[in-house]
């Protein structure tokens, strides 16, 4: 019987290693800045054409590569991280494996370019899909340049699982801001087809979180400072009035390096306990210092997740650590610009104790008496009983009363102009109960309806036919409302503004940072606005639907599950009424648009059977 394993060519090795280190052009993004901050470079470009399809280009003025090490960079496993297995336990660069570059180039067109310092010539070389093409020598600056072109060129299949351009480019913000945040000293620009998206000098932590996320920003941050032997802990969280629906601004940082973590992710949540609205995010921006041997990062193929030899003392520290500074806000005075000063108390009456109120007892002063009141009570007067008050009322009666020249005649009313039995029936016709039920009868039984399911069902439709009709009517805000949001939430907006649009919206003009709002939907008040789009950029985290439809159908379903009645709101009988029979005129009264049943009914007879013995 022949042998049936062999040993699988270099070439096709590489295209398996970059189904795990290359999954989207994002990847390609956080492998080439990460050893561009290896390479101990202090200015770093990233340029991108076609949200990375087309191009990724990192240039550096790190170390640079000599001839052998620009050949070798591109062969697996070749590294100049570690030398033996015991350096995994003590990392401090981003990159060891040694796979990054030979996965690249086998999907991809690499062009590179990189000249040591002491060198007086670089190294110019040409790889596609892991065949050499040429190797030149070039006048170049110091530092690397590597430009990756064609992404998944020799993989047609993996090129069309990529999605729309939008959302390839918000992957690519999130690693580029991922890296600028874990080194501040670094200056960082970022271009996308020909236009600067982001300039960040070298400047202080917060002034980088600042720089990325906005100038509003500054003022949510809390800072945090910890130092343990477990653990260092520094950074910034969010006020709680701050907090959001979606979780795009946190940032777990260990040893300068990204991670995530569901269990560090509580003990923050759990620092926030009874201060946050249900359902609300706060942001964060933490960065731990622990020592290397204490954390295993070699467990997940993109690094983002670490193991830690004690996590039990980490939580209770982290935990602490942000309640205290938590706690520190609270208490500590806030210097306000803004306050104004005829509130202040004027220095010269710091010292003076306040008058003690005097009171004054009249002693002769007696209800029953007959006398006129003294003289301090000169504005009381005494009222003289009308005469003949019956001759206030002659002539109100009268068949008819004329005021000017209108004329209005009396009628007796006879009878009621409904009988007993519509006036029985009209009376209460649905109940509310424990503030989540509304119970209305109809002629089998009853039915029981839940009233934020209901509402969600009523709005959705509504918006639903509004978007799609293009009939919308919009409300004029009296001033406009500024509503700011990170780079990569603009990008969502601007792709949703025409259905935003057809939704009520009116979009006076969109900045860099922060949108301008001058009309909303009828039915949305100036105070749920910002709690709408938040909803909506929640939702739409994992990317926009490609089909118009389904864009609409998710715009549709996060405004009316942010504006319906919520569970717990007292409703008034007419308010009842109308959500009763806007329920049951909708096309799919019988389900939410979160498919969850609405409303059910009760029988007679299923009433008798409870009651039966």
């Amino acid at each position: 019987m022949s042998s049936i394993i062999q040993l699988l060519p270099d070439h096709v090795a590489n295209q398996i290693a970059a189904g795990e280190v290359v999954q989207r052009p994002a990847s390609v993004v956080k492998e080439l800045l990460e050893n561009a901050v290896d390479a101990r470079a202090t200015d770093i470009k990233l340029i991108i054409k076609d949200a990375g399809k087309a191009l990724v280009q990192v240039i550096d003025n790190g170390l640079g590569m000599s001839v052998t090490d620009a050949r070798l960079c591109f062969e697996r496993h070749a590294t100049s991280k570690i030398r033996q297995a015991e350096d995994l336990f003590s990392l401090h660069t981003k990159g060891f494996r040694g796979e990054a570059l030979a996965s690249i180039a086998a999907i991809a067109h690499v062009e590179m370019k990189t000249k040591q310092d002491q060198e007086e010539l670089g190294t110019h070389i040409i790889i596609e899909g892991s065949k050499f093409v040429s190797q030149d020598v070039a006048v170049l600056p110091k530092g690397t340049s590597f430009a990756v072109k064609n992404l998944f060129f020799n993989i047609p299949a993996r090129r069309n699982f990529l999605k729309s351009d939008t959302v390839e480019y918000r992957h690519i913000i999130d690693e580029f801001q991922r890296v600028a945040l874990a080194h501040p000293k670094i200056h960082f620009t970022f271009y996308h087809n020909g236009s600067e998206m982001f300039n960040l000098p070298p400047s202080t932590l917060r002034q980088r979180i600042v720089n990325i996320f906005s100038g509003k920003t500054n003022e949510k941050l809390v800072p945090v400072q910890e130092e343990t032997e477990i653990v260092t802990i520094q950074g910034f969280v969010s006020k709680p009035e701050f907090a959001k629906k979606n979780r795009g601004e946190q940032f777990f940082f260990v040893n300068d390096r990204f991670i995530k973590s569901g269990y560090l992710h509580h003990a923050v949540m759990a620092a926030y306990d009874g201060i946050l609205k249900d359902g609300a995010q706060p942001s964060y921006f933490l960065y731990l210092s622990v020592p290397p041997n204490t954390i295993d990062i070699n467990i997940h193929p993109t690094k983002t997740e670490i193991k830690f030899d004690d996590e039990h003392a980490l939580y209770a520290i982290l935990r602490a650590s942000i309640k205290h500074s938590l706690g520190q806000f609270n208490v500590a005075p806030v210097l306000d610009f803004d306050r104004d000063s005829n509130l202040d108390t004027p220095y010269h009456y710091k010292d003076l104790e306040g008058a003690t109120p005097t009171i004054q007892v009249d002693g002769n002063f007696n209800p029953f008496s007959e006398d006129k009141p003294s003289k301090q009570f000169s504005n009381y007067r005494k009222q003289e009983p009308t005469a003949n008050w019956e001759s206030l009322y002659v002539g109100l009666k009268q068949d008819t009363d004329e005021i000017g020249h209108i004329t209005f005649e009396n009628e007796e009313v006879t009878s009621s102009l409904f009988n007993d039995e519509e006036v029985e029936h009209a009376v209460h016709k649905t109940y509310q109960i424990h503030k989540k039920y509304i119970v209305s009868s109809i002629k089998s039984g009853m039915v029981i309806v839940d009233q934020q399911r209901a509402h969600q069902r009523v709005l959705y439709e509504q918006f639903l036919v509004n978007i799609t009709v293009n009939q919308a009517s919009s409300q004029q805000l009296l001033f406009p409302l500024n509503l700011f949001f990170s780079s990569s939430e603009m990008e969502l907006i601007a792709e949703l503004q025409l259905s935003l649009m057809n939704t009520g919206f009116v979009f006076e003009e969109n900045n860099t940072d922060h949108i301008v709002i001058s009309g909303i939907p009828v039915n949305v008040t100036e105070s749920e606005v910002s709690l709408v789009l938040e909803q909506l950029l929640s939702d739409l985290q994992d990317g926009i639907p490609e089909s118009s439809f389904s864009q609409n159908d998710t715009i549709a379903k996060s405004m009316a599950k942010s504006l319906a009645v919520k569970t717990g709101t007292h409703l008034t009988e007419k308010e009842q009424e109308n959500l009763v029979n806007g329920l049951f005129a909708c096309k799919d009264p019988n389900v939410s648009p979160f498919h969850k049943p609405t409303f059910i009914t009760m029988r007679v007879e299923d009433l008798d059977k409870k009651f039966a013995l």
